[in-house]
């Protein structure tokens, strides 16, 4: 065998880890980016297409720097656990300084794209999120709630970047959704990990936890996330009269089914897995993206 074939076979195991690294899979929670347009539209901001795509692509960049740090701060224990040893840091595929390296580049061409939205307050938001995710890796993480309540900023600094790139400011309605459907997703992904993750492979901040008091808290973010919508859908001006109430029905029924299958079939250790096996969770958010388009006028947005 040639030396040439050797590097080109080992150049492109190096690609397919580095791939593996930044865990593209993931970037689907910047999903949570798109939320808030039917109703920024519906207030006035103007729809452009390219700032969207390049702040979706810097966050997704900056994701992945995110998770390559914390790969790195959790190889030992990612070792242990039957699932996660195979992650490129823990199976020894990648060096820990070449994934610290992969990171930085990552998290700069993230800052950079986000500099070219023309928004300034987009690096701003890419640059806090980081922030917050190295305090989370260093050992925020081992703190319980204190680890929970960091996991949901992140998926709210998703949706207030999503207002940003079209130039509305996020309202506190918006807020306090975001921030209780994050809070529900982040509780339901310690219960995961509580139930199927073995004793010895547990992050120090199970310890914390318990599957009653998760399960009642997560009643009660549940709680608010529903009552807050429906109070919402009263209160906003932005939906036409005769709709206020038609993307609500979606929004309980897909938080009652997280719930099912968090509480019942003991899953959302992995949000992504999670909604990925779920027919009825997809078919539910496209559900709600559909019924919100109608509750503010299509013609209001085409317009």
């Amino acid at each position: 065998m040639s030396t040439d074939s050797t590097f080109d076979r080992a150049r492109h195991g190096l690609a397919i880890e580095l791939l593996r690294l930044a865990r593209p899979r993931d970037w689907l929670k910047n999903v949570f980016v798109l939320m808030p347009l039917p109703f920024a539209l519906a207030s006035g901001a103007s729809l452009e297409i390219i700032p969207i795509l390049l702040g979706l692509a810097g966050m997704s960049l900056a994701n992945s720097a995110v998770y390559a740090l914390n790969d790195v701060v959790d190889a030992e224990r990612d070792r242990m656990s039957a699932r996660k040893r195979l992650r490129p840091v823990a199976s020894g595929a990648i060096s820990r300084q070449g994934a610290l390296a992969a990171a930085a580049i990552w998290l700069a061409a993230g800052l950079g794209l986000a500099q070219l939205t023309g928004q300034p307050g987009a690096p701003v938001i890419l640059a806090v999120y980081a922030g917050i995710n190295v305090l989370y890796s260093l050992g925020a993480k081992h703190m319980p709630l204190v680890d929970a309540f960091l996991l949901s900023s992140g998926f709210v600094l998703r949706v207030v970047l999503g207002c940003v790139l079209v130039g509305v400011a996020p309202s506190n309605w918006l807020l306090l959704l975001a921030s209780a459907l994050a809070l529900l997703i982040a509780l339901g992904k310690r219960r995961g990990e509580l139930i199927q993750t073995p004793v010895a492979a547990q992050r120090p901040a199970l310890a914390g936890y318990s599957r009653v008091f998760l399960d009642q808290a997560m009643g009660i973010v549940a709680g608010v996330t529903i009552f807050g919508y429906a109070l919402y859908c009263i209160e906003t001006p932005l939906l036409i009269d005769g709709r206020e109430f038609a993307s609500l029905p979606f929004v309980v029924f897909g938080v009652l089914e997280y719930l099912r299958l968090v509480q019942v079939r003991n899953e959302g250790e992995s949000p992504i897995d999670l909604l990925l096996r779920s027919p009825n969770l997809l078919v539910t958010g496209l559900g709600w993206v559909l019924a919100s388009l109608w509750s503010v006028g299509l013609t209001r947005l085409v317009s």
